[in-house]
């Protein structure tokens, strides 16, 4: 190859390259806009809040028990399992929306993969007709 074409596949190159780096960036903070609503510090301090209420509930009903004989054993033993299970099925609902994410965050980054591998057989393909010219 000359200068001449290497300089305008250069430049070309490098406004391509330019052009994909803002892509990246505005994708970016797409990303981070969907994740920061999705688990960001709001679900956070919703989640610790839940923590907080459930063990105050639990640690409520066993001090409740062991001082006064207010509730029957029986119920106070039940309503701490009923707590309990409640807990579980929200760690688990919880569990489920992160996994969901981490897929997604996944399958976004294969099918950026799967293009840029096209791009750069295109390219391939463009330098090979070059080279023979």
């Amino acid at each position: 190859m000359n200068t001449m074409s290497e300089n305008q596949y250069g430049n070309l190159s490098r406004e391509e390259i330019i052009a994909e780096l803002k892509e990246f960036e505005r994708e970016r903070e797409q990303v981070k806009e969907i994740l920061g609503r999705i688990g960001g510090q709001s679900f956070s301090k919703k989640d610790i809040w839940i923590n907080i209420i459930f063990l105050v509930v639990i640690l409520g009903l066993f001090i409740l028990e062991l001082t006064t004989e207010f509730l029957p054993r029986l119920f106070s033993l039940e309503l701490g399992v009923l707590m309990v299970s409640i807990k579980i099925v929200f760690m688990i609902h919880s569990q489920q929306k992160v996994n969901h994410f981490q897929f997604w965050i996944l399958n976004s980054i294969e099918f950026r993969m799967n293009d840029m591998s096209k791009k750069l057989q295109n390219i391939e393909i463009i330098l090979k007709g070059k080279e023979k010219i």
